[in-house]
């Protein structure tokens, strides 16, 4: 409904008495919802380091292959890609979101000739001619007083829609970064345990050789040979499955970097890299501002609580002012423009009796929508319900995420100790054996079966060390890979009391 009372006492009592009614139907601003600003870690009592992971936190496993892995993969991962431009999409949308508040300029131009009915109600024989010219050349200014902050309270809601996408393009990167670091090392470990597997292979043909030869001389019974081929054949098959590992593993990593198998980069074995499974001291109190999910749910409830200022303010009256300036003229006849003589010329237009100006202010108040705002209001509610669930959500993820693989680091790291003790074992029963051995008290087979427990057991400290290593990159992820929310993003929006633009810096 818009009005446009001519005198301005008049249309500001209005206005005042409008604006009075609407502020009575409008539902009441809402506060910003109460969130928790740490992470529940009680209880944990995994040793503590003295740092959170640095944002390049595979460069601490000193492995130049993985960095240059990590480097195209942050280049040319299509994952990333797609989170990037959910980002770029978010960023246009606050430009959109900008450019509909302030003032609007449009001009227009238009001719038109038109030729009147000799049978309308004004004939042609009673106004002298019967083809007409009507030129318009206008300017219209625009402007809505954002009384109410919709449109800044839109911009803001748009802003941080931009923040969460910045956010889970971060939360993308680590989970690609996280990925790839996996897969490397599982593919080191495959390459370690598959050089084991070949020695374990040595010993056991070594063996089938021995119980052949014996068997040949009638010194052991037949069954020797199937028990010496059977172990044969067992390590034969675990070195098949490790090599089709191994394959299965380059060729996810160059799906993860979004490379052809054949385009990826020549990668040599090396050992694996040490692993730390410590929680920084102050998980439980910064966790919150180091998550990047953590994050991108907190600026989602920003946004959703902005749009419930959006809805309240539809309730409100809305008053603008519309300005035009420009110029008009009609003139009987045929113009020059259309081939005419100069009886019809549209020089008119040009003079200053042909100068046209209007202003309207106009008031804009719902009176009757059948429910509309209101559901449009209650929309907005559940949206922010939702997205303060989600945070909750979120942040007891996180904690239960942490706990798990810091607890997992600690039994790995006493698992892998009480492993090495039997390597440790082991390794001196081959050196015992061996000795034996030169001094002619044993045969060769005490030592090469005790050689071929020693290589068991080294394989299985390696699998406990590539299960420590997913564990450690596992906890890195949980702990946030090195995000940090810019600073730059918590000037850009003024604070709330409960619910910060951004977590403590």
């Amino acid at each position: 409904m818009t009005f446009a009372p001519p005198r301005p006492r008049a249309a500001l009592a209005l206005a005042v008495l409008l604006s009075l009614a609407g502020c009575a139907l409008a539902p009441p601003k809402l506060q910003h919802p109460a969130l928790r600003d740490d992470v529940p870690l009680a209880g944990l009592q995994s040793p503590t380091r003295a740092g959170w992971p640095a944002a390049d936190w595979w460069c601490g496993y000193g492995d130049p292959q993985l960095d240059g892995l990590m480097a195209t993969a942050l280049q040319q991962s299509p994952d990333l890609a797609q989170a990037q431009s959910r980002v770029r999409t978010a960023e246009q949308s606050v430009k959109l979101a900008a450019a509909q508040a302030g003032l609007s300029i449009n001009g227009s131009a238009q001719v038109t000739r038109q030729r009147l009915s000799e049978h309308g109600l004004m004939p042609p024989q009673l106004l002298g001619f019967t083809w007409y010219n009507q030129a318009d050349l206008d300017v219209q200014f625009e402007y809505d007083f954002d009384w109410w902050g919709k449109k800044r309270a839109a911009i803001e809601s748009a802003l941080d829609q931009a923040h969460a996408a910045e956010a889970q393009r971060s939360a993308a990167a680590l989970t690609i970064q996280n990925a790839v670091a996996d897969t490397y090392f599982g593919w080191l470990a495959d390459e370690a345990r598959l050089a084991l597997t070949r020695q374990a292979l040595s010993v056991q043909q070594r063996l089938l050789q021995i119980a052949e030869l014996r068997v040949r001389q009638g010194v052991d019974l037949p069954d020797t040979v199937q028990e010496a081929r059977s172990r044969v054949a067992s390590v034969e098959q675990a070195q098949t499955a490790l090599e089709g590992s191994a394959r299965i593993r380059k060729v996810a990593l160059a799906a993860l970097l979004g490379v052809a198998p054949a385009q990826l980069p020549a990668l040599s074995p090396r050992p694996l890299p040490a692993t730390s499974g410590a929680l920084p001291d102050d998980a439980r109190l910064d966790l919150i501002a180091r998550r990047p999910d953590i994050a991108a749910s907190r600026w989602q409830v920003e946004a959703a609580l902005k749009q419930t200022d959006v809805a309240r303010a539809q309730f409100l009256p809305d008053f603008s002012i519309t300005a035009m300036a420009g110029l008009s003229s009609t003139n009987q006849g045929t113009p020059a423009l259309f081939g005419g003589g100069s009886s019809g010329d549209l020089g008119h237009l040009f003079s200053a009796g042909s100068r046209v100006f209007g202003i309207t202010p106009a008031l804009h108040l719902p009176i009757f929508e059948g429910g509309r705002l209101k559901a449009a209001y209650g929309i907005s509610r559940a949206q922010l319900d939702d997205a303060v669930a989600q945070y909750d959500a979120t942040v007891f993820h996180a904690a239960r995420e942490v706990a798990s693989q810091a607890l997992a680091a600690e039994q790995l790291a006493t698992n892998r100790q009480q492993q090495q003790r039997q390597v440790d074992a082991d390794e001196r029963l081959v050196a015992n054996a061996q000795a034996r051995l030169r001094r002619g008290v044993r045969d060769a087979r005490e030592g090469l079966a005790a050689q071929a427990q020693w290589l068991q057991q080294q394989d299985q400290a390696i699998a406990l060390h590539a299960q420590a290593l997913s564990t450690d990159l596992a906890l890195i992820k949980a702990l946030g890979g090195g995000y940090r929310m810019p600073a730059d993003t918590a000037s850009a929006t003024s604070p709330s009391p409960n619910l910060s633009r951004s977590p403590r810096p």
